[in-house]
């Protein structure tokens, strides 16, 4: 029987390990940090309409969807003009807001629930025998042998190191702005995410529930928190959101780079790269998450395929299968960057083209139609119909 050894207990690799058990095949997780460090790490909270899906596919979505703050919409702000995407008008779907410390609990529940192995505070210190029919997870308890290895253990995870690096490009953008974000207790003013540009920085309005408020500022790469008291912090939100709002307790507060980063070659031997340890997007598409489960989502449905017909070269498309979405969400994402945020010197060319865009925006449906598909996100098999 088949037996996938995954590393990492975040969104990708659980998620992995469910559709696995789904499939029939063996799995077993491990992760570094502890249980209650993974459930408790806050990262994103948008859900694309194929990240429910999936959650629904794997019957995990019951929380989600009693607690779930679903978006028909999200407004677009250019010094202080205002243009709204409707989501479901536009595409016929929807967003969802659902931390991504929430989508963990409930997929460890249901990985525990179904005798799924999963290990926490287990270190894996070097993968061997990539290329053999048994790739080898080390640790400095023991040694485990697989069938295959899914690398879901992040940018700074094993998994790509043990790619060499001649068999793949790197690319990468560094942007010269960083995201100062805060946790509130506040009660949303807005009821969709909101994107400002202004002249003195982007801001972003967006929440985790009718009563936590989630939002952030665009301040240097060598700013610090120490920089940003709390009173410092609402002025600056209500200057560059163009709106009062409700203030409160901030019981969570970060300053967060900005890149862009992703290989073009995401397997090696019998080792498969997913989530942030292929790729990293800046999070003004809300991309990270949702890009990780697609990965896995083509993963499992290639493993069970190659369980299914025992041909090897089944597993040889991964890399080709993922790469056209990556690209597609790479440049997404970077186009919301570079729309929302000050990068340019004042009625500057660059700054002129920006406002541009904008304009573009509130006349063009066509234009607003492709921002909203790409927002909620391309079906999961968009690109396998295109030729290899």
């Amino acid at each position: 029987m088949i037996h996938v050894g995954i590393i990492g207990a975040g969104p990708a690799g659980l998620t992995l390990a469910l559709l696995l058990h789904q499939y029939g095949i063996r799995s077993s997780v491990f992760e570094s940090k502890s249980k209650d460090y993974v459930i408790q790490r806050v990262r994103a909270g948008l859900l694309e309409q194929n990240t429910v899906s999936v959650m629904d596919q794997l019957g995990v979505a019951d929380r989600l969807h009693r607690e779930g703050l679903q978006h028909e919409g999200c407004s677009i702000r250019f010094n202080g003009m205002t243009q709204r995407i409707d989501f479901k008008k536009l595409t016929g779907h929807v967003v969802t807001i659902y931390g991504q410390q929430e989508v963990v609990k409930d997929l460890i529940q249901a990985c525990d629930e179904r005798n799924i192995s999963l290990r926490f505070n287990y270190t894996i210190t070097d993968i061997t025998d990539v290329e053999s029919d048994h790739p080898k997870l080390m640790s400095d308890r023991e040694i485990n042998s697989f069938d295959l290895i899914a690398a879901c253990d992040g940018f700074h995870g094993i998994g790509r190191t043990k790619i060499p690096k001649h068999l793949y490009n790197e690319y990468k953008i560094e942007y010269p702005f960083s995201w100062l974000g805060i946790l509130a207790h506040a009660n949303p003013v807005y009821h969709e995410l909101i994107y400002s540009f202004h002249d003195r920085g982007f801001s972003l309005a967006s929440m985790r529930s009718d009563i936590i408020s989630r939002l952030y500022l665009q301040v240097s790469n060598d700013d610090h928190v120490d920089q940003w008291p709390d009173q410092k912090i609402w002025d600056e939100l209500d200057v560059r959101l163009g709106l009062k709002l409700n203030r409160g307790e901030i019981f969570e507060k970060s300053i967060t780079p900005l890149r862009s980063f992703m290989i073009d070659h995401i397997q090696y031997g019998r080792m498969f790269l997913a989530g942030d340890a292929a790729h990293i997007v800046p999070p003004t598409g809300a991309k990270g998450l949702n890009l990780a489960i697609a990965d896995v989502w083509v993963l499992a449905s290639l493993i069970h395929e190659f369980v299914r017909t025992k041909d090897e070269n089944t597993l040889k498309n991964y890399t080709s299968e993922c790469l056209r979405r990556v690209w597609r969400v790479q440049e997404f994402s970077n186009f919301m960057t570079m729309l929302c945020h000050k990068v340019h010197d004042s009625n500057s060319f660059e700054e002129k083209l920006q406002q541009s865009r904008f304009d573009y925006l509130q006349v063009s449906d066509a234009y607003q139609k492709t921002l909203a598909e790409n927002y909620v996100g391309l079906p999961l098999d968009f690109f396998l119909t295109l030729s290899k």
